[in-house]
């Protein structure tokens, strides 16, 4: 969730930028323990990386711009930025990922906009895509679980792979593997039946094994959001609801080829996705009609791409879409103003 609007000078206390980033983080960080648990320090380190480049760029590009630097830059939304992308990224992947990932979602996704406020795509997810069609060998070789492979990668073996590559390391086969969403997809297509598929030891009693404790951290992130107010119920709601009831259906018609719709929300990007990427404020609808065809929308096409596109996983390309579709979703649902039709009332907001 990468808040880009400047609403510093007009909301003071809590919810100014900075308190609200900070809120984000910490809600990120029972995830984060998770992660690492399962998973190993890889993402981390990925973090630590992200942090100091994303920084930097904003730095040098508010500098670039002739903007004042030290305000922006204080505001907490490049390392948000920066965090949300290492959660998207495989942990071991190589440091210049991060690097390639982090300077797009920061220089071309948001300032090139305009900077903060003005970028219409989620940086984050903007900086994901680009490097999951640009290199999708390292963006799609992802840990097991150490509760299934019985390798646990350390800090100093990370730190190893991450920045001088994966040769010499002889578990490396056993660490990593396919994502449960990406082997439910590719053992489907070889006409096996989710029964089957669900046998495999990398999934748990919804999706795998890892990876629905890790959706259970951001749920309940999630609900501290809620909770302290920095987020609305309305698109998270909606984006799950709508994903729960698409995989429903076809579960209920096909079970043999269509996975359960606890699997579609314990695995893969949802629950991250739901409350900590499409309810940026900046990308995302405005209005509450509006935010719950937004996350209705994204629950939508992520299953849709799910089931019939080229990826196992849809949010990062769902929330990109419904992105563009925003300035019309807005048009029609901001309320109106006595008198006039829709679009005459001033502002987003």
């Amino acid at each position: 969730m990468a808040l880009n609007r400047p609403i510093a000078p007009l909301v003071h206390g809590d919810h100014s930028v900075r308190g609200v980033m900070v809120r984000v983080l910490y809600a990120l960080v029972p995830a984060l323990l998770v992660y690492i648990g399962f998973f190993g320090f890889g993402i981390l380190i990925h973090m630590v990386l992200a942090v100091v480049v994303a920084v930097a760029a904003e730095a040098l590009m508010l500098w670039l711009r002739g903007r004042p630097v030290r305000p922006f830059v204080s505001d907490g939304s490049a390392p948000v930025t920066a965090v949300l992308l290492c959660f998207a990224l495989p942990p071991l992947a190589p440091w210049w990922i991060t690097v390639i990932g982090v300077l797009f979602a920061i220089v071309v996704a948001k300032h090139l906009y305009g900077g903060l406020g003005n970028n219409p795509f989620n940086p984050a997810m903007a900086g994901y895509v680009l490097l999951l069609v640009s290199f999708p060998l390292p963006m799609t070789t992802w840990p097991v679980a150490f509760t299934v492979s019985g390798e646990y990668p350390g800090p100093l073996m990370s730190a190893a792979i991450i920045f001088l590559g994966p040769d010499g390391v002889a578990s490396w086969d056993a660490i990593t593997g396919a994502t449960p969403l990406d082997l439910m997809k590719t053992q489907l297509g070889l006409n096996q039946v989710v029964p089957e598929i669900a046998a495999h030891p990398v999934f748990g009693d919804f999706g795998g094994k890892g990876w629905e404790w890790l959706a259970n951290a951001f749920f309940l992130g999630g609900l501290w959001l809620l909770y302290k107010k920095v987020i609305t119920w309305h698109i998270p709601v909606a984006m799950l609801g709508s994903l729960f009831l698409m995989s429903l259906v076809f579960a209920a018609i096909d079970p043999g080829s269509h996975p359960s719709p606890l699997f579609h929300l314990f695995s893969g990007g949802a629950m991250i996705g739901a409350f900590f990427i499409a309810t940026d404020p900046v990308s995302a609808a405005t209005s509450p009609r509006g935010r719950l065809i937004y996350g209705a929308g994204i629950g939508i096409l992520t299953f849709v791409i799910r089931t019939w596109g080229g990826y196992p996983d849809g949010v990062a390309f769902a929330v990109l879409l419904m992105n563009m579709m925003v300035p019309t979703i807005d048009y029609y649902t901001k309320p109106r103003v006595f008198g006039h039709g829709p679009g005459h009332d001033h502002g987003r907001g």
